[in-house]
């Protein structure tokens, strides 16, 4: 490698990178064509995709109506108001769409749940399904699946009942379902109570919790299956607003049976599990943590199976939450991995992403994030970042090649800076404040060939680490 003035132009890219240079395209390509198994079929029985498009077409009809006449109207505030009456612009719905005021709100509330919808500040902006919903049924399932997976928050939880006891039926929950599936036909409701006291004893037992710890008075001296009873109905009856399942009389007692879109759903979920079983290097059982550190020696490909295969074990608010908790950590490399498995979760992480964008240190992973969710292509996603947001990320990425990569790869990370001179970098880095800068131009300054550039360097570190100018 030939050497380099301190003032000498240093070559321009975009691009901060954490591994050797590698064609993305390639790199993508990778990823959407490699199969560890040939594509699942559904159940015999199971109507075609176009069938199952056109049933959650009819399930979100009310949704998709709101959320196009909110795009239109961008300024409109369709959000549930806290005491009695109606908006402004809920009236002004209902009266446009021949619907009531409380069926503005539902419909606006899976519209937002569905990705029909997004919100910026006070402004509504048609989501990407939106524009395909016409001519894209893959896109019509996903975002009917993205509310089949918000059913709890479809239809309010029962007064009263501690919030321990609503999220252990949530969680226990897909086992219903699944016994449903099994079944191909109906259940009596005495029959899914049983198994939903089963399985939320067996979560309590594998938490080692003393069960009904978050008791209301009413209920304390009550055992802990009462309240059961109250949570299946409102689990069934949310499961049977989003069109997952019916719910019938019956001659003795009341049973559920699953709709073809439900059926699909729970074998689609059932598919997931089997593929995360059939991880290669069995990080599934691993925390966040752990298993970002096994993917940081593979490759983009295989590593985003094993994204998608710890995902498919996990309900994905718990697992976003707890990627973003790696996040905030001090590993800059597990920071960076931890939002490339956020963009595999993509729009049920959405909201929390958005939210870390007030956070200094991960404010440009996110904005990155966010561009490439709303279709910008990742070569220029980098656009969206200011300058000192850049500065930031170069050195966050330098952390993390510091502590994980080679000498040579962390002098060639200095040609991702987007300054035009080695001064001017060491300016700006200075200037951004990032915690780990004086590690980060120690360690640049021993690796550098260029003994010239290498005291330049080391002079910039200590003047950091002194504080002075």
């Amino acid at each position: 490698m030939t050497s380099r003035k301190p003032d000498e132009p240093l070559a321009r890219n975009s691009r901060l990178r954490l591994v050797r240079p590698r064609a993305l395209a390639t790199a993508r390509r990778a990823v959407t064509t490699r199969r560890t198994r040939p594509a699942p079929r559904p159940p015999e029985g199971t109507p075609p995709r176009a069938e199952l498009a056109r049933q959650a077409r009819h399930v979100l009809a009310d949704a998709v109506r709101i959320a196009r006449w909110a795009a239109v109207e961008r300024g409109a505030d369709l959000a549930p108001r806290t005491g009695p009456g109606a908006g402004p612009a809920q009236e002004r719905a209902a009266a446009a769409l021949d619907l009531t005021p409380g069926q503005i709100r539902a419909g606006w509330d899976r519209a937002r749940l569905a990705g029909l919808v997004e919100l910026h500040g006070d402004t509504a902006r048609p989501g990407w399904r939106l524009h395909a919903w016409d001519r894209d049924d893959s896109a019509v399932l996903r975002g009917w699946v993205a509310l089949f997976d918000a059913w709890s928050l479809v239809h309010p939880a029962p007064e009263g009942v501690a919030p321990s006891a609503v999220a252990e039926v949530v969680e226990a929950v897909p086992q219903v379902l699944s016994l449903l599936q099994l079944s191909q036909g109906p259940v009596l409701v005495p029959a899914l109570l049983d198994l939903l006291g089963q399985r939320v004893e067996e979560l309590r037992e594998e938490r080692c919790e003393v069960p009904a710890t978050e008791q209301t008075p009413e209920s304390a001296d009550a055992p802990a299956g009462d309240g059961l009873p109250a949570l299946l109905d409102w689990a069934l009856e949310g499961l049977a607003a989003v069109g997952a399942l019916t719910l019938d009389p019956g001659t003795d007692e009341r049973q559920a049976t699953l709709t073809p879109l439900g059926n699909w759903a729970v074998w689609v979920k059932l598919e997931q599990i089997c593929v995360a079983a059939q991880s290669p290097a069995g990080n599934i059982e691993q925390s966040a943590e752990d298993m970002l550190r096994g993917c940081a020696r593979l490759t983009p490909g295989p590593a985003r199976d094993e994204y998608r295969a710890w995902l498919a074990a996990r309900t994905l608010s718990s697992a976003v939450s707890e990627l973003l908790a790696v996040a905030r950590g001090e590993d800059a490399l597990l920071r960076g991995l931890a939002f490339e498995a956020l963009r595999v979760v993509g729009a049920p992480a959405e909201a929390e992403v958005r939210a870390t964008v007030a956070e200094p240190s991960l404010r440009p992973y996110a904005l990155l994030w966010i561009a490439e969710y709303e279709g910008a292509d990742p070569d220029d996603a980098q656009e969206v970042l200011t300058r000192e947001e850049s500065t930031w990320l170069w050195v966050d990425t330098a952390a993390a090649v510091a502590d994980h990569g080679e000498s040579e790869l962390l002098v060639r990370h200095l040609d991702s800076a987007v300054q035009g001179t080695v001064p001017a970098l060491l300016d700006e880095v200075r200037a951004v404040g990032h915690p780990r800068t004086v590690q980060v131009l120690v360690a640049l300054a021993a690796a550098h060939p260029d003994p010239a550039l290498a005291k330049a360097v080391r002079r910039a570190a200590f003047q950091v680490h002194t504080g002075g100018a």
